[in-house]
């Protein structure tokens, strides 16, 4: 074993010798990260409230046997699953930061907790985006038709439904800027937490 003094020359130690250091946080610390990961949970239920809301509006957009119904056009069954989807994605997600916030410990290995939530963010985040941009050009054309002259209150829920689409892709983008945040900690600190 080598003296403490060749430590202090240059000399390195040896890996084999080294003792894995916990990592420690202070009161401080601690706060911080409660606050972090609550700010997450905030961005998580907003983003599950907006998409929830989207996706009822959109499924009880029918006026009768008569009037159009959402289920017959495409990009508005496209908006109804992709809001429907990211809604059960954020419900499953709020379940896991308030594990995280309780318990101090993620779900699944952290590697894994911290590639999952980043990874899957973004795919979401782009389904919203997507569909909600093709609501969006399709309601755009229905304008001009007789559908929305003869029943005006079908097309306007379904630009109320892509607006809170929209309003859901803000909060389900922003989570997912705090989880690339912590993909980025766990390169860098080998631990999901900044500090």
């Amino acid at each position: 074993m080598r003296s403490p003094q060749g430590f202090r020359n240059g000399e390195s130690p040896s890996p084999h010798n080294r003792i894995p250091t916990p990592h420690f946080h202070n009161t401080v610390t601690l706060r911080k990260l409660k606050r972090f990961n609550s700010l997450i949970l905030v961005f998580r239920v907003t983003a599950f409230t907006f998409s929830l809301a989207s996706s009822v509006f959109m499924v009880t957009n029918s006026r009768g046997s008569g009037s159009p119904h959402w289920f017959d056009y495409d990009a508005f069954r496209f908006v109804f699953a992709a809001n429907a989807i990211v809604a059960l994605y954020s419900l499953f997600e709020m379940g896991v930061s308030v594990w995280e916030i309780s318990t101090g410990s993620t779900l699944f290995p952290e590697i894994l907790q911290v590639w999952f939530d980043f990874g899957h963010d973004q795919v979401f985040a782009y389904l919203l985006l997507s569909a909600d941009s093709a609501g969006t050009a399709f309601a755009k054309t229905l304008r001009g038709t007789p559908t929305c002259t003869d029943s005006n209150s079908f097309c306007m829920q379904s630009d109320i439904s892509v607006a809170l689409g929209f309003a859901g892709f803000l909060f389900i983008g922003l989570s997912s800027l705090l989880s690339g945040f912590r993909v980025v900690c766990f390169i860098i600190n080998g631990s999901r937490f900044h500090l």
